[in-house]
């Protein structure tokens, strides 16, 4: 159990299994009974709703998850498992230990950096370990790298900030946390700083008081967002480690942030909707504006991931369903990719390729031609909920003019996973096992391997 929800008592959900996580929902069938799954708040009745009384402590994943039963390999080292080398579109080894399930991960070159409910920190490179780092408190739930410094952001809310070391690239010290002490003690002696926080308590208003959910950078990356469950969304100047700005974005848990080009951020929440701001600055500080809601929906938005380009916005949700928007003079609604049958828990879009992880343990692999987008495949072998991705281009295997990636994919099953995926290659099977799932519609499966975003499939799932 993590050190800020000891005494907190669990909240009753009848059968089900409680669960921290507001991007986990029952909204959808459960074909799998050993998982049972959190209602997200903003799935409950027909408007969507803030529970003052929900803190991110009840129901910690980490003890109520039915992938933390004890085991005689509890103590065991992290090991490769060479699975499938030969494929183009396939598993190249498995991490495993019994150490704790992993909620956040985030490549940088040669080294693979993973966070878990553990609070270790881990460093990998060519699938061994070669640095570990450990917070004092708080399982990892987002990890993002600028340059030498490694930013985490934690289920007690603080963001901590970790630096490479010049003289021994493995060694990880602790360089701060944000906010950092100083500014909470100049801060705390004002009374306009405070503002109400979880339980209706006073709380600083440069301090997130419940998850940090999660991190984006902005292109120059002088910026930091953190976003949390605590309904805001910050905005930090790397510099100097100052909180600019701090915005009451939703009605419910953030789940999700990405900073694009021409300073303009998304938020998607477990209040249902996805959110555009307009960065300007203003002086030395900075103004965020909001633009437009791109989405209102019942069910939780639970990720968001957009192009390098800023052209096209993807948003996942706990009806595992896929939304996504193209930018040409403004955003407009271009399709729903019908992928998963569970909560979608993450995207990553890279190049052409649009990756989605879900609770329904797997990973869809997407290419996109234009506004058209086709399964390639569905990647299977995790034995839990899929919550964290990321890709990086692997530069040896793409020299023959096939372009191929690394995907790295951690789980709730305590496992990271690395898969080789080509952007031709193409599995029938994959594609074969979503037909049967979705059914033969035209509106949710063009073809045999092409879902489009045609209009008639751009208006599937539209509200009012």
């Amino acid at each position: 159990m993590f050190e800020d929800a000891d005494s907190i008592p669990r909240a009753k959900y009848g059968g089900n299994m409680a669960h921290s996580d507001p991007n986990i929902s029952t909204t959808l069938s459960v074909e799998d009974d050993d998982f049972a799954m959190r209602n997200s708040s903003a799935s409950v009745g027909n408007n969507a709703y803030y529970d003052q009384g929900r803190t991110s402590g009840e129901g910690s994943p980490m003890t109520m998850s039915p992938w933390n039963q004890t085991s005689m390999f509890a103590k065991s080292p992290w090991s490769q498992v060479e699975e499938n080398s030969g494929p183009q579109n396939g598993l190249i080894g498995s991490l495993v230990r019994e150490e704790g399930h992993i909620y956040s991960l985030a490549a940088a070159g040669e080294l693979l950096y993973t966070g878990s409910d553990s609070k270790n920190i881990r460093v990998w490179k060519d699938l061994k370990e070669y640095a570990a780092f450990k917070s004092s408190s708080g399982l990892v739930k987002a990890i993002i790298i600028s340059g030498e410094k490694i930013f985490t952001g934690h289920q007690d809310g603080k963001i901590r900030v970790w630096k490479v070391s010049q003289k021994n690239p493995s060694d990880h010290k602790r360089a701060g946390t944000l906010p950092t002490l100083k500014d909470i003690f100049k801060s705390s002696i004002n009374p306009n700083n405070y503002v109400e926080g979880r339980g209706r308590r006073r709380a600083l208003w440069i301090k997130h008081s419940d998850a940090v959910s999660c991190l984006s950078l902005t292109e120059d990356k002088l910026l930091l967002y953190s976003a949390s469950w605590d309904r805001t969304l910050k905005v930090w100047r790397i510099s100097d480690s100052k909180c600019l700005e701090s915005l009451n974005v939703h009605d419910d848990a953030v789940n999700s942030v990405v900073a694009s080009v021409e300073g303009l951020v998304f938020t998607g929440s477990a209040d249902g909707t996805v959110k555009v701001w307009q960065r300007e600055a203003k002086g030395k500080a900075t103004k965020h504006t909001l633009v437009e809601s791109l989405l209102k929906q019942e069910c939780a938005v639970t990720a968001l991931a957009i192009t390098e380009d800023g052209t096209f916005v993807y948003c996942g949700s706990s009806n595992g369903m896929v939304n996504f928007w193209e930018r040409k003079e403004k955003l407009a609604h271009g399709g729903i990719l019908k992928a998963h049958k569970m909560t979608v828990l993450c995207l990553v879009a890279a190049g052409c390729m649009l990756f989605s992880g879900s609770a329904d343990k797997t990973i869809c692999v997407w290419r996109r031609d234009g506004s058209v987008h086709t399964c390639l495949s569905v990647l299977s072998g995790h034995g839990g909920p899929v919550k964290c991705l990321a890709a990086e281009v692997d530069e040896e295997s793409s020299k023959n003019g096939d372009k191929q990636w690394m995907v790295y994919s951690g789980s709730l099953d305590k496992s990271i996973k690395v898969w080789r995926v080509s952007e031709m290659a193409a599995d029938r099977n994959g594609v074969a096992m979503m037909q049967q799932q979705f059914g033969t519609d035209t509106d949710s499966i063009p073809s045999e391997n092409s879902f489009t975003s045609s209009t008639r499939a751009a208006s599937i799932g539209k509200r009012p």
